[in-house]
């Protein structure tokens, strides 16, 4: 009797081990969505608000840079925007995650969903780092000069919210994973 009793209370310490790294996994999960949240909506709003003006020999005619002159800076805002706005949806599902332990449906679909938000926000970062280094290095081959010896605080902005953007696409790497690694030591 006594070696039965001794084997249920290993097997028990066993799902009791299993649980409390459940749900540590769950809580590194809940805090690196809610950095990525503030990397992804502080690269949007520091893009979306990236704003230069140059005087051109008088005060009447004057250069601006803004980033929605070009459509690869607002398709970054607009990619930040919607990741950020998603990664504060799914703090509910994470915050679930980290109250029960058997959240395997919702586990799938948090993978499938930060898959989705990890293409696009890498697509938007891409097409901005693509433009940025034209403001920086220009390119003598189709005579685009680089802007940033005039627009210096414009390019400095634009390349502060691409690191930001980048942040954020590696912490959705690693919540992916950590969300697999969840999955796949239930099982």
């Amino acid at each position: 009797m006594k070696s039965g009793q001794t084997e249920i209370v290993e097997t028990s310490k066993g799902i009791q081990k299993s649980g409390l790294m459940s749900r540590r996994i769950a809580i590194l999960e809940f805090i690196l969505r809610i950095v990525a949240f503030f990397n992804t909506i502080g690269s949007a709003i520091l893009m979306g608000t990236t704003h230069e003006t140059l005087p051109f020999f008088t005060q009447f005619i004057r250069f601006q840079a803004e980033y929605n002159d070009l459509p690869a800076l607002t398709f970054f805002v607009v990619a930040n925007a919607v990741v950020s706005g998603y990664l504060i949806l799914s703090l509910t599902l994470a915050f679930v995650h980290i109250v029960k332990s058997k959240t395997q449906n919702s586990r799938i679909l948090l993978i499938v969903l930060d898959v989705v938000m990890l293409g696009l926000l890498t697509a938007g970062a891409s097409s901005a780092a693509a433009i940025v280094y034209l403001a920086h290095n220009g390119n003598n081959k189709t005579n685009w000069n680089a802007i940033c010896q005039q627009f210096n605080s414009f390019c400095e902005r634009i390349s502060g919210s691409l690191i930001g953007s980048f942040i954020a696409v590696v912490l959705l790497i690693l919540l992916i994973l950590l969300s697999a690694i969840a999955l796949s030591r239930r099982h």
